[in-house]
């Protein structure tokens, strides 16, 4: 009985560990830099092709526009009205991190995705962000792919 109470006690935790993790469960990409990140986003313009807001689909707020992330920190947003913003790009605690903010909106579509994004992926088609609530913990996902 005491040898398979001591076969039991690594394998419960192998299923523990196992159950726990998700497909869905995102955390923020390590192994990828600020120059990486730098290069990719000022090369073309981007559409968002997903935004989720605390688990909502935002994305149809953003038809239409196209974001081009300029060298400079500038940030253009053209579609059916032009908005200007500022971005940059950070490290923070190892992570890259995207700071995006569009100053005259104070309230809509644009001043929602007006916050600090980590990296989750970033290539040449594609860039997908995080950002977690410091109010109630609710996690927003930002994508932007290539147009």
């Amino acid at each position: 009985m005491k040898k398979n109470l001591k076969l039991l006690a690594p394998m419960l935790f192998v299923v523990a560990a196992l159950v726990s993790c998700s497909k869905d469960d995102k955390t923020t990409a390590t192994g990828i830099t600020e120059a990486q990140v730098n290069t990719i986003i000022v090369d073309g313009t981007w559409d968002v092709s997903s935004y989720s807001e605390a688990g909502v689909d935002q994305s149809s707020d953003f038809s239409g526009y196209a974001f081009d992330f300029n060298a400079d920190g500038s940030l253009v947003a053209t579609g059916p009205a032009t908005k200007t913003g500022t971005w940059d790009s950070t490290t923070d605690s190892g992570k890259v991190k995207i700071p995006i903010a569009f100053a005259s909106e104070t309230d809509g579509p644009f001043e929602s995705i007006s916050d600090d994004w980590f990296v989750l992926t970033a290539t040449n088609q594609k860039i997908e962000l995080k950002h977690v609530s410091g109010g109630d913990g609710s996690i927003d996902l930002l994508t932007f792919e290539k147009n």
